[in-house]
């Protein structure tokens, strides 16, 4: 794994920042949490999986960083879905009020 996460560091970095600007939003309230759920990012698995494999197919272009999004996106509405859903007071680690 850490063959593949080298092969993609570079790819990983400007998918964080693509990924950010992705998820701002004009509403003061959401862009808060937005961007209090892209800090608390995981192992982000997801976004790699699509990172390799662009780079098998050639090269990683704006729309492979707007599908690894996309991807990353809908895992982060799942876990806010389930923890909604479940009356979570945590998630990660850290409590919600």
């Amino acid at each position: 794994m850490k063959k593949a996460i080298q092969l993609i560091d570079q790819d990983l970095t400007k998918f964080e920042v693509y990924f950010s600007n992705a998820v701002k939003s004009k509403v003061p309230l959401l862009d808060r949490i937005m961007q209090y759920i892209v800090k608390r990012k995981g192992k982000q698995m997801r976004p790699m999986f699509v990172l390799l494999s662009a780079k098998l197919g050639g090269e990683i272009t704006t729309s492979t960083y707007r599908a690894a999004s996309l991807v990353e996106l809908l895992h982060t509405a799942t876990l806010v879905h389930d923890d909604v859903v479940d009356e979570s007071p945590e998630r990660r680690g850290f409590f919600f009020d």
